[in-house]
């Protein structure tokens, strides 16, 4: 699917699974930061929606205004972080190399990157929406060993 030409009928036609929205202040600063920490792709980017891709995930971001008519505005904070409770988790994403974007790119490292005992390396990213993105790799032999 071309999602630069798609047609939004078309669109939501093929969206199957699981689905997620993320209702943001800046759709097209949310965007760029996605791009440049995680190498997430940014698709019909504008101020009020963008399709983001990662691998074969497709996700959207959407402004505060679009959801205008629907109820989840009314319990967000106006400021302030809004992603309490949720992680999304990047599973082909190097925590290093994300963290070593992520405060030139406007967010804020909750936790630097730590070999966790599930074997995981992971990274807690904050973006300025307060969303945790959380970059991980599988650990190599030699680093679970060390654990």
């Amino acid at each position: 699917m071309d999602y630069e030409t798609v047609g939004a009928a078309d669109f939501g036609a093929s969206l199957t699974g699981l689905g997620l929205n993320i209702l943001v202040r800046d759709v097209v600063a949310q965007a760029a930061f996605l791009s440049e920490v995680f190498g997430i792709k940014a698709h019909r980017v504008s101020p009020d929606f963008a399709i983001m891709t990662y691998g074969d995930q497709v996700f959207q971001l959407h402004s505060d205004g679009t959801y205008h008519s629907h109820p989840l505005p009314s319990l967000m904070p106006e400021s302030g972080p809004r992603g309490g409770g949720a992680a999304f988790h990047l599973f082909a994403t190097d925590p290093d190399v994300a963290a070593s974007k992520a405060e030139g790119a406007g967010g804020h490292i909750l936790q630097e990157p730590t070999n966790k005992p599930h074997g995981l390396r992971e990274a807690c990213i904050l973006c300025a929406n307060g969303y945790a993105w959380v970059p991980s790799r599988q650990l190599t032999q030699e680093e679970s060993d060390t654990q």
